[in-house]
This record gives C-alpha cells, structure tokens and sequence, in this order.
C-alpha cells in the first residue's frame, strides 16, 4: 500500500507517526511522512517531505500563553497553520496514497484523502473529537461534568472554522472536492492507562502508544555520559519537553534543591528551554543536557519530572517509572489528572506556584506510587500499538 503520513506539531506529534511510518515500511509499504522543519525527531532512513511549518520557531516566537498566540495570530500562528494545511495539500498532490493517515491539525486531510480517493484515518493522541460522557474533552474543562462532558467536544470544531481560508485554498489547489469522512480514528494510547469509553463508536480505536522498534540512529557518546550519571545513585529526571514559557532556571533549581534534601540527583533535560540550573547549584550530582530518549532515561530513574505531554506522560508509564506532572497547557492537564487516577502520579502541580517545598512534596508523593508504576508498567511495554494501528489501517 501507498501510505501518506501527515503530522505537524511539536515532537511529541512527530514521534508516534516516524515510529508508524518505520513499521509500515519494514513491512513493505510505500511510506510518505510529511512533517514540521525541526521537530528535533531522529527520521533517518524515511522517506519525509517538509510542510514548510516550524513548530519550535512559532513556540519561540510566543512561548505556550494562549493570549500570546491570540495577539500574534495574523503574524505567527495563521502562516505556520497555512503552511501545513496547504503544504500538505501539496504534498498530497505530488505523492499520493491509497490511506491517509493524519493528525487534527492537518486540517486539510478529509480534502487530500477525497481527492486521491484514498481511505482517511484520523489520528488523535488525546481524545478531542469523539463525544463521551466519561469524561471532557482534553483541553477544555479541567473537571468532570458529568452528562454534560459530550458538549465540550464541540470545540474542535472551532479550529476548522478559524482557518476557513487556509482550507479553501487547499481545497482549491486540489480541485474542490468535498472531504472524506474518516474510515476509523486511531488513538495511540495504552487502554490500560486510558479505558476504552462504553458509548464510543465501534470506528474508534484505543491502539496502545505507538513506539519505535530501537532501529533509530543513537548517540552512543552522549547516551553512555547518560547510563554512567544514572549508575551513581537515585535521580530524579526534569523536562518539559517543548514547553519554554515562564522562568526554567527557577524550575529546575526547585527541583535540584528538593531532590537533593532528599539524597537524589538530578538529570535536568533543557528540551526546547523549558528547564536549566542556574551554574551556582550544579555539581556532581546534577547532569544537565540538551536531551535523551525518554525510553533510555525513564527505566533508570526513581521519578520522572515533565509537562504531561501525550508521548511523554505514556513512556513514564511504560517504564514503570512515577511522574510528578507540572502541566503547561492543551491536554497536558488531562494527562497529570489521568496519571494521578491510575495511581502512577503525584497530583500535578501548578507551574506558576512551583516551591521547592511543593516540588518535595510531589516527589515523596510520587515515590509513594513506585509500586503501582513497577505493575502497570510491563502491562503497558507489552503492548504493540504500532502494529495495532498498522493492522486496522492494511485491513482499511
């Protein structure tokens, strides 16, 4: 098959499709992945195509305040999101498929998989679009509203509507054909971190994480600088992944100052520039790099410190490793409230209000739930989500 992958996003969007898009093309499908300039993912050995968008530019230029992109959305937000709607219409064009596999963002998706006559499958890494009364849309309510929680998955909606021109242009460029509604909707997510909704539809799937095969380009100097700092004692991982906003000297001293009251090291991951250590608090027992996989980190330390991105919150568990959550924005709540409920967990704490008081209480509460981390996590690695979702898009 002819698959065409469309994703955009920061890293956390670009890895589950990379790792997809690796699995179909060790089967032998023709893989095409269209991707975001600079998402910082290893894609060595695929065949991509740049949609011309850059994700770490535009967080760069804004940071994660809402109010921000709101005031630069002529400037910053509407040509990074014309990018990848129309850059992906194009990509389309040139490269065809018989399945589109895409993520919400591509907005443009139900357009190209209409006009290449291909099947459509909507991928979304936070549930965001299919009605349930379990619980709320991600990133809307930050608390159960009971019945009420199938309304708030009306706000996806307002995305297609805000870029109402991008999307005729797209649809101009591929010849006006009406959308397509998608075949199934693919979720990599564990249903043992996330159980599987009763009133879902039978088109929506809970595949499990979808994660590389351990066949990506390593860096075996910095990786070994790594495994040497994790042998030397019990350490605390700190990253926010993408998330730059606010002051990251000032968190990552909070959590050094309160891991080492507590006999702990510290492995502070600078991700996008979301955490550092002000030079009068290293020392040896504070390692502060750029960044590491998550897979080779998380398995090797007593707690895992992060924003609860979707691909992040979900390695944590998989390794058997406790999070303290401190979320940013987007569904990064919904994963430190659903991490907390399955008991693998601190309860999440505000970025605004961080203390090294509270970043010690979250790190005692978390290696109180090691226990319940060390039995979900090989229930979670068992799993193949990616040959899951490869398996429901071959069967179409």
């Amino acid at each position: 098959m002819r698959l065409l992958l469309l994703t955009a996003g920061s890293r956390g969007d670009v890895e589950p499709f990379a790792a997809l898009a690796r699995r179909a093309q060790r089967d032998g499908h023709d893989v095409t992945l269209a991707v975001p300039d600079n998402s910082g993912v290893d894609l060595s050995g695929l065949d991509t195509a740049s949609l011309g968008a850059d994700f770490q530019a535009m967080i760069a230029a804004q940071g994660t305040s809402v109010r921000q992109a709101m005031r630069n959305f002529a400037s910053v937000v509407r040509p990074t999101m014309r990018a990848v709607i129309v850059g992906a219409a194009q990509i389309g064009l040139d490269h065809g498929a018989d399945a589109v596999i895409a993520h919400p963002k591509v907005l443009s998706a139900p357009h190209i998989a209409a006009r290449l006559g291909a099947q459509l499958f909507a991928v979304e890494t936070v549930p965001t679009t299919i009605p349930t009364r379990e619980f709320p849309a991600a990133g809307t309510v930050p608390f159960d509203l009971g019945p009420l929680n199938r309304l708030t998955y009306r706000a996806g909606g307002a995305a297609a509507a805000m870029f109402r021109r991008e999307l005729a242009e797209a649809a101009r460029l591929l010849g006006g054909p009406q959308p397509r509604a998608a075949r199934a909707t693919l979720l990599p997510i564990s249903p043992q971190i996330l159980p599987r909704p009763v009133d879902w539809p039978a088109s929506a799937h809970l595949t499990g994480a979808w994660v590389g095969d351990g066949d990506q380009a390593v860096d075996e100097e910095g990786d070994a600088t790594v495994a040497a700092f994790l042998r030397t004692g019990p350490t605390v991982s700190v990253g926010f992944g993408s998330m730059a906003q606010g002051d990251p000297l000032a968190r990552g001293a909070a959590f050094v100052a309160a891991s080492r009251e507590r006999g702990l090291q510290t492995l502070v991951l600078r991700g996008w520039g979301g955490a550092d250590v002000p030079p009068e608090l290293r020392g040896d027992d504070v390692l502060v790099i750029d960044g590491a996989s998550h897979d080779q980190v998380f398995p090797l330390v007593d707690v895992a410190v992060h924003h609860g991105g979707a691909g992040t919150a979900q390695a944590a568990v998989r390794a058997g490793t406790p999070s303290v959550v401190v979320p940013f924005l987007a569904d990064q709540p919904f994963w430190a409230r659903t991490l907390r409920g399955c008991g693998v967990a601190a309860d999440p704490l505000s970025r605004r209000h961080l203390t090294v008081r509270r970043a010690g209480g979250a790190i005692d509460q978390a290696l109180r739930c090691r226990r319940r981390a060390a039995e979900l996590g090989p229930l979670v690695a068992a799993e193949d989500g990616t040959g899951r979702a490869l398996e429901l898009i071959e069967a179409g």
